[in-house]
């Protein structure tokens, strides 16, 4: 048996502080709210046990779409996942500060930034595009941390300069036994540099029932 490494030990505590859905989570459905350039498109979700989505009645097909995208990347970050199974293959090392982790996997490498036992930093280097997320607020629960309040910076992996920055502000209740995103307010600087958003997209869940 490995002995593990004070960086792998570092990063596997702050990523099973995460709060997930555990396997008895049912799913739930909701009515969905999208606004978007004094726009507003209304519709149905629902998520079921085995995570599968389906919409209805939204009439724009492109905005179907977007929400679509929304649920999935809710699904990932409240899916479960097992440490060992999916970091197996990853080599890990501390970095400069002691808090940070370097993670090399198979297809990519990523940097993270451990404080207080939560993942508050974390760099990806895809080809000539690098994503970094800094996590500002997390909600606490019984059950694990939830970012809250974050940013994600695109950049030039080769001159460092920035393309675009995304604003997150999330809103969770719970339901049940579960924590569900009831809200979410996208804001966009296109440049990186404005101070003011070029645009700011809204998600609105309401009417949030468990499945039976």
């Amino acid at each position: 048996m490995a002995i593990q490494s004070t960086a792998e030990i570092l990063f596997q505590t702050a990523y099973e502080g995460r709060y997930t859905w555990d396997e008895n989570f049912p799913g739930y459905a909701a009515d969905v709210q999208l606004l978007q350039e004094g726009e507003v498109y209304t519709g149905k979700i629902q998520i079921d046990r085995n995570l599968n989505v389906e919409i209805t009645g939204v009439a724009d097909k492109q905005i179907e779409a977007g929400i679509d995208i929304h649920l999935q990347e809710i699904i990932t970050r409240c899916q479960g996942s097992n440490f060992q199974t999916s970091s197996s293959e990853n080599e890990f090392s501390l970095g400069n500060p002691a808090e940070t982790v370097f993670v090399k996997g198979e297809n990519t490498d990523s940097q993270y930034q451990i404080r207080n036992q939560k993942i508050c930093q974390e760099i990806r280097v895809m080809g000539r595009m690098s994503l970094e997320i800094n996590s500002e607020q997390f909600l606490d629960t019984d059950s694990g941390y939830i970012p809250s309040a974050y940013d994600v910076v695109f950049r030039n992996s080769q001159t460092g300069d920035v393309n675009s920055i995304l604003k997150f502000t999330d809103t969770y209740q719970k339901f049940g036994n579960y924590y569900i995103l009831t809200k979410q307010v996208v804001a966009e600087y296109e440049d990186g540099k404005t101070a003011t958003p070029q645009s700011i997209t809204e998600f609105v869940y309401s009417n949030i029932q468990l499945l039976e």
